[in-house]
């Protein structure tokens, strides 16, 4: 298996470099396989690839992408075992992890493909009868986009087919943490028939990644962007997009708050705000961070959830993985500046040794305060604060008090309480009773301040990749 090395794809074809880096398992720290470094030349030959697919697949027809897409769906149905492995082994995801991924996956293959043909313009009436005119919605052109190794078959695949369903060919720059994966789904799609050009995949390593990036952006044919990420890296690529005065869709950091209210059924925001918190060891930008329950019912609550924590993710059993020892030691570190200002560990242990430094259980701090640091820092890892409050504006206050905006959580049974949360939260999406991690095809998916802009999934997010022209004649 280390002999295998992942290729490039660009122009239909695959692209196996002599210049490789190392990817290791998460999991046993023992390299996997290599992949091929690509380079500013490489980022060049896969724009223009795209650019010259651009006119021919910008002209096919509605029922021609929608074929495409729908045998991708079957194709991936197919070697879904195959790629499920690929992405337990790059980023240590559980067999449950892997399979919702794919199998969203898969449902947004066939949800783009039944919206493609609600693309549409008008035709308004002018203020004088002799002119008309028509609005049409065309596609822009090359589209790059940016994709993380969270979640990697999910947000790797929406950053290309809803562009590509749109019209546009696309230059996917795939997280050197996954790139079998990136791999895969366009292998999939080139399996499905896609045409040469359309799709282009690289990767490369930390130390070629700023002046590939940096080139593809500043590239002329590309004419619009996507990136899935840090709120960090995020800003950079904003102001390199902004040089060049093009548009950007980002998803980017979060801060997820869920409020526990007195009236909340206890055992359903237990096990919601335990799944929200760290499923897949709390590596999901919509993670629960903080939870903001009554004071009323905190200690109640905190019973529960400590119970609902070993009953989904038992101390018998191995601890969840994270992605590097780094993003284990940023939590901790962390955890132990909360505890040196007054925090106090609800569960878990902080100290606790491991099988690996990548691994880690599932910790709650309370008595969380704004001068610790995991108040405002996003821990994106199995960690979550929890703050009592006694009335609306101080939970609101609590959880708005963050740069990010991107999901949250209201717990309550009375449903004009939690509209009223709802509707004074500063995020994306808002679920009233169930876990604010929830990205399904049928419902925009974005943020609000440093959580990003535009919005992924469903018809606004296939509305993302065209443009709106105005044509005039007289009659």
């Amino acid at each position: 298996m280390t002999d295998h090395v992942v290729p490039l794809f660009i122009n239909g074809e695959e692209y196996r470099l002599e210049n490789t880096f190392d990817v290791f398992s998460p999991d046993t720290g023992k390299l996997l396989h290599k992949c091929s470094i690509a380079t500013k030349g490489e980022a060049i030959a896969a724009v223009d690839a795209a650019a010259k697919a651009f006119p021919k697949w910008r002209n096919t027809t509605p029922g021609q992408r929608r074929d495409i897409l729908l045998k991708a769906a079957q194709v991936m149905t197919d070697r879904q075992q195959e790629l499920s492995q690929y992405m337990k082994d790059e980023v240590g995801a559980a067999d449950a992890w892997a399979d919702f991924n794919l199998n969203n996956t898969i449902d947004i293959f066939k949800d783009v493909a039944g919206r493609i043909s609600a693309l549409n313009g008008t035709v308004p009436a002018l203020s004088d009868p002799s002119r008309g005119a028509m609005i049409v919605k065309e596609p822009f052109g090359v589209v790059l986009g940016i994709a993380p190794w969270n979640a990697p078959y999910i947000l790797g695949t929406r950053a290309i087919l809803y562009p590509i369903a749109a019209g546009n060919t696309v230059v996917l720059k795939g997280s050197e943490l996954s790139p079998r994966v990136f791999w895969g789904i366009a292998s999939v799609l080139h399996d499905a028939g896609l045409p040469e050009g359309v799709l282009n995949f690289i990767a490369t390593d930390p130390a070629h990644a700023a002046e590939v990036t940096s080139t593809l952006i500043a590239h002329p044919q590309v004419k619009k962007i996507n990136f899935t990420g840090s709120t960090a890296v995020g800003k950079i690529i904003s102001k390199l997009a902004g040089e060049h005065l093009k548009p950007v869709l980002l998803e980017l950091g979060g801060m997820a708050p869920a409020i526990v209210w007195k009236d909340a059924n206890l055992d359903i925001a237990a096990e919601q705000c335990v799944l929200g918190s760290f499923l897949f060891a709390g590596q999901i930008c919509m993670s629960t961070e903080r939870i903001v329950v009554h004071k009323q019912v905190s200690e109640e609550f905190q019973k529960k959830f400590a119970g609902m924590i070993e009953a989904i993710f038992p101390s018998k059993q191995d601890a969840p993985i994270l992605v590097n020892a780094n993003a284990a030691e940023k939590v901790r570190k962390l955890l132990k500046d909360a505890v040196s200002k007054g925090g106090s560990v609800i569960a878990g242990d902080i100290d606790a040794e491991e099988a690996s430094k990548t691994r880690m259980r599932p910790i709650v701090i309370g008595k969380v305060t704004p001068e610790m640091d995991i108040y405002k820092t996003e821990s994106f890892g199995p960690s979550v604060s929890l703050i009592e409050v006694e009335t609306e504006q101080e939970a609101l206050r609590i959880a708005n008090d963050t740069e990010y905006g991107l999901a949250s959580a209201v717990f309550t049974e009375d449903l004009r309480t939690g509209l009223r949360f709802a509707k004074g939260i500063e995020s994306g999406a808002v679920h009233i009773n169930n876990m604010t991690v929830h990205d399904e095809s049928a419902l925009p998916h974005g943020g609000v301040k440093a959580s990003g802009y535009g919005r992924f999934n469903s018809s606004a997010g296939l509305e993302e990749w065209t443009r709106t022209k105005t044509i005039t004649w007289r009659a």
